[in-house]
């Protein structure tokens, strides 16, 4: 985190925590623990780094051992948001979606408490909106039937610009042309802010661009650290 590099996204980052500003998504009793003492130097400098550093071990702590269930709520600013429900909210809306991976998805920590899938943990530092933003995420995968394969990838924590994000990964094996491939299904989902007045097709164009600039993001950053975590 001390290690961040020097631009605009992550010297936006390190503006509202300084300031402890209401747009960042944090609880209460993690604001509590800000201390601006020794914050000089450096693109993130160290109180700053290690305000984020303890705030990310301990939402994943509280993901292994309890699911989103046991993430602190989003409550430092006028509103009390919960990624869990962020999250059984988007899967509400989806109820095809939502019965075809209910199977995987009750195995997982996704909107509930901890679940017997083991995930892949991570973190990341992302530019959303121009905005720095550290995020944890979660992947899980489970084979199917016939050589069928489903994964899912929750980003259940961002310290702004959305609540929660979720993409689900359905993959079959076919044969094209006498050659064995895959087929693949892909679905996004996010919460955010942003996207609460918007409605149909504004809101769908919307929602596909952000998820499209966090999974590029993503992409980038697993490129660039070779898959390290």
């Amino acid at each position: 985190m001390q290690n961040a590099p020097d631009n605009s996204s992550v010297r936006s980052l390190v503006s509202v925590t300084q300031k402890l500003s209401p747009e960042l998504q944090i609880s209460k009793d993690e604001a509590k623990k800000f201390s601006p003492a020794g914050s000089g130097g450096g693109a993130m400098p160290a109180a700053i780094a290690k305000f984020w550093s303890d705030i990310l071990a301990a939402r994943t702590r509280s993901f292994s051992s309890g699911g989103t269930s046991a993430e602190p709520p989003y409550d430092h600013g006028s509103q009390t948001i919960r990624a869990g429900d962020e999250l059984n909210g988007l899967l509400k809306q989806q109820e095809k979606i939502r019965h075809q991976f209910s199977s995987l998805l009750g195995a997982t920590g996704i909107g509930r408490g901890a679940g017997s899938l083991n995930p892949e943990l991570y973190w990341e530092l992302l530019d959303v909106d121009d905005q720095g933003v550290v995020t944890l995420g979660a992947s899980y995968n489970r084979a199917g039937a016939g050589g069928a394969y489903q994964a899912a990838d929750v980003l259940y924590y961002a310290s702004g610009g959305y609540y929660a994000a979720l993409t689900l990964y359905q993959m079959w094996p076919v044969n094209v042309e006498g050659k064995a491939s895959t087929l693949v299904w892909r679905g996004d989902m996010i919460s955010a802010a942003s996207l609460a007045s918007l409605h149909g097709v504004e809101r769908l164009a919307s929602e596909s661009a952000m998820m499209k600039d966090i999974s590029k993001a993503i992409t980038l950053f697993r490129r660039d650290t070779s898959g390290g975590r």
